[in-house]
């Protein structure tokens, strides 16, 4: 069973992601450097998110594409976080059932 991911690690890691992301756009389109930057960031990021959020196979492919030039303007970290996090927040205590009336 996958443990549950608390409300806050779940916004820092989408935080992170979109952070990361909006970095990138502009970086890449500033030439060389700006690949270097963003290659040095998704590996920060990729790191980062596997020690809040655990291992997830979205993030292997984020990592491989943001290293080809012009695919990384997807998106690719915020995609990733939506699929590794969907599903795994706290689940609510459960609440038992009421007692039947009598008639």
């Amino acid at each position: 069973m996958i443990r549950p991911l608390g409300k806050t690690r779940i916004r820092l890691a989408w935080a992170i992601a979109l952070a990361v992301d909006a970095i990138q756009v502009p970086a890449d389109l500033s030439g060389p450097m700006g690949w270097f930057l963003g290659a040095g960031l998704d590996l920060i990021t990729m790191i980062v998110l596997w020690a809040m959020l655990g291992f997830h196979w979205a993030f292997l492919p984020s990592f491989v594409t943001e290293a080809v030039p012009y695919l990384n303007l997807a998106p690719l970290w915020t995609l990733a976080v939506a699929l590794a996090t969907r599903g795994r927040g706290e689940a609510l205590p459960s609440v038992p059932p009421p007692p039947p009336s009598l008639p």
